[in-house]
């Protein structure tokens, strides 16, 4: 089984698995709700709504006849740590090349060769 991390990515991957979840940000939506208006078999969205299910991004709850889907915003962590972990390594990288850049010497003149 792919870590939380592959399955979060993988699942952002497709398109329209990430407007599935751009309308569940909205509110709550069925299944019925959710193939309006893509141009796409009932079972196709509900392949997608599996992957999103199982990266832990969305949970379908019972409803009576429904089966509601609604965004779970906690799925996103586990994307959210690794990009601030990637981003303050990034930032100390550029900071120490921005001091090393600011230590070296100007050059005098524009028509110097390097």
């Amino acid at each position: 089984m792919p870590d939380p991390l592959s399955q979060t990515f993988s699942a952002l991957a497709d398109p329209t698995r990430r407007a599935i979840l751009a309308e569940l940000a909205r509110g709550e939506r069925t299944v019925n709700q959710l193939v309006e208006g893509r141009g796409m078999s009932q079972p196709a969205i509900s392949k997608h709504l599996k992957v999103l299910q199982r990266a832990g991004l969305i949970e379908r709850g019972r409803e009576a006849q429904t089966r509601p889907c609604r965004i779970v915003p906690e799925g996103l962590e586990v994307a959210r740590r690794w990009i601030d972990r990637c981003r303050a390594d990034w930032e100390e990288a550029f900071g120490r090349m921005d001091a090393l850049l600011a230590a070296m010497p100007a050059r005098q003149g524009e028509g110097d060769q390097p």
